[in-house]
């Protein structure tokens, strides 16, 4: 563990009030193991350029590529820009409606971190808010949450993910964009919550057991307050490194459904929707549709993927 010096003490002691818990971060030991590994270094900045790019997607991007208006078939089916028959104007070529490929990944990204984000917080809503419900109160309660999420947990989650979108899909035939995007949100969710309930459940029975939850409720503290100022904090470790993973691998599974056909509106396409668009021209030798979406899904995914990783090593004691 990193020793604090009297140096940056100082530094802290002489930064202002409202920096000082970014200035304690800083120097603690979390930051301090993230700089000391250069793959979680690299990562962060894969992950931050995406996020940078699809966040800064209107300002970043040469051309709109979902305005019909500025869209010409005669400037569809081109290469990237340094092949043959390519242009400057479209760096990474274009698509069979003359899409700028480049804009429509900096758009898609978005989406596509729209929709991972999204799911990843319902998840913890909900999964977390079981978990603890289970733990806490055992019983009846506690075994029938549990056997609920079992039968969930013996379903593959695309079969489910398809299942949900599809019931959603059939009840809202003519559902707007809005809807269609919290219905597949919902569908991502519906399984990856039982991770989080299971893993929250397993830390709160442990958590329960120690002095400082006896001692809270011998002073009469409610249940509802012991759960959310006390043990709550305790068992979010485990449910941090879990999100971070689950982050890419809900972006993977929004991308498969899109690539299915059922994921997002094709008014707003995501990475999945630009592979599986790509996909019919491959064979006719226009790989770059195609190869550039999924070059972009694998950045993101093994980006927070690997963030997952270290997060979980850094906070875990028994590597220190």
């Amino acid at each position: 563990m990193r020793q604090r010096t009297p140096s940056t003490d100082a530094v802290v002691a002489a930064t202002p009030a409202a920096a000082r818990p970014v200035a304690r971060w800083l120097r603690g030991d979390l930051w301090f193991d993230f700089t000391q590994s250069p793959l979680a270094v690299l990562a962060a900045f894969v992950a931050l350029l995406c996020v940078g790019g699809a966040l800064f997607a209107p300002w970043l991007a040469p051309h709109d590529p979902f305005d019909l208006a500025t869209l010409d078939l005669a400037d569809s089916h081109l290469p990237p820009a340094w092949l043959a028959d390519g242009r400057a104007a479209y760096p990474l070529g274009t698509d069979d409606q003359g899409r700028d490929i480049l804009s429509a990944l900096l758009y898609g990204t978005r989406i596509s971190l729209m929709v991972g984000l999204g799911a990843v917080t319902l998840s913890v809503l909900v999964g977390v808010t079981t978990g603890l419900v289970a733990g806490f109160v055992g019983g009846a309660v506690d075994a029938v949450l549990m056997r609920t999420c079992d039968v969930m947990l013996s379903f593959p989650p695309i079969l489910i993910a398809l299942l949900v979108d599809g019931v959603g899909r059939l009840l809202f035939p003519h559902a707007r964009d809005l809807l269609a995007f919290a219905v597949l949100i919902f569908a991502l969710s519906v399984t990856d919550c039982v991770r989080y309930a299971r893993t929250v459940r397993g830390s709160t029975l442990v958590e329960r057991h120690k002095e400082y939850v006896q001692a809270a409720r011998l002073v009469g503290i409610s249940r509802g307050r012991l759960l959310r100022r006390h043990v709550l904090p305790n068992v979010l470790g485990p449910v941090l490194v879990l999100a971070t993973i689950q982050l890419g691998q809900a972006i993977v599974a929004e991308a498969t459904l899109s690539f299915l056909g059922v994921g997002v509106p094709p008014t707003n396409p995501s990475l999945g929707t630009l592979i599986r668009i790509g996909n019919d021209f491959l064979y006719a030798g226009e790989w770059w549709i195609t190869v550039f979406p999924g070059v972009a899904l694998v950045l993101i995914a093994m980006s927070v993927n690997l963030l997952g990783d270290w997060l979980r090593d850094a906070l875990n004691p028994r590597l220190r």
